[in-house]
């Protein structure tokens, strides 16, 4: 029976690690012990979807018959931005990764809050979503008392934590400013924890995520967003403020509102 277990990341999981990755994967030599327990890694459970979304896009990405930050883009709500809350714990092992990282964890004051998402970020963007995506092995992962067993940078194997720091490591190497970088925790709309690095860019904030090779403005995902990284200081983080939903107004509401009015 699977356990369900909350960890100090931000991210849940009910799951246990299947002996055949091979069906999730397609990596016939990758293993594990029948009853080891996924802990700590809420992105672990959506894992099965990723080959498919990865076939899906592929071509689209290196085809250049389509841009996949283009489509979403148009999304009249992309330009409504992420308001942050007051302020909130970061998340622990966020705390330990810094220790780790210091260098992935500093603010330049100087920097810009947003990039120019042009042709030549666009492409960056993809191709480092897409990378990141498929060179780390999906993997639960116990958190243990060692900083070596918290989010890593380019593990072999890990879990959407890594993703996340991954990509942002890699895009601060590329040179994008750390303001703009910023890493939420957010819940699916199965009720798992999961972590995401938000780009905040002049056409609106966009996910990049490892459960999906579609890069999407934030609004267009159905996460439940939590906290976020402080544009001001990456070591600290905020409450994600809700945003309004204007109610819809239906065809047939608008027939009867304008036969009260005649």
């Amino acid at each position: 029976m699977p356990i369900s277990v909350f960890g100090k990341d931000g991210c849940w999981s009910a799951a246990r690690i299947r002996t055949d990755r091979a069906f999730s994967y397609g990596k016939p030599n990758s293993t594990l012990p029948d009853n080891a327990i996924a802990s700590i890694t809420g992105c672990f459970m959506a894992r099965r979807f990723r080959l498919i979304c990865l076939t899906m896009f592929a071509g689209a990405l290196f085809a250049g018959s389509a841009d996949v930050l283009s489509g979403p883009l148009q999304d009249s709500n992309s330009l409504t931005p992420i308001v942050e809350a007051s302020p909130t714990l970061a998340p622990f092992q966020h705390i330990r990764f810094c220790l780790r990282y210091p260098s992935d964890c500093k603010t330049n004051p100087t920097e810009n809050e947003r990039i120019d998402l042009n042709a030549e970020t666009s492409e960056l963007l993809k191709r480092v979503n897409h990378s990141v995506n498929i060179s780390i092995n999906p993997t639960p992962k116990s958190y243990g008392p060692n900083l070596g067993d918290g989010w890593t940078i380019a593990p072999e194997m890990g879990d959407c934590n890594d993703y996340a720091v991954t990509k942002r490591h890699e895009l601060l190497e590329s040179g994008l400013p750390s303001k703009a970088l910023r890493l939420s925790v957010v819940k699916t709309a199965s009720g798992v924890g999961h972590l995401v690095l938000v780009v905040v860019t002049t056409k609106g904030a966009i996910v990049m995520d490892d459960l999906t090779e579609m890069i999407r403005p934030w609004q267009s995902t159905d996460y439940h967003w939590l906290k976020i990284q402080s544009a001001t200081d990456s070591k600290f983080w905020h409450e994600i403020k809700r945003p309004a939903v204007r109610p819809s107004v239906s065809q047939a509401d608008r027939r009867v509102r304008l036969a009260a009015d005649r």
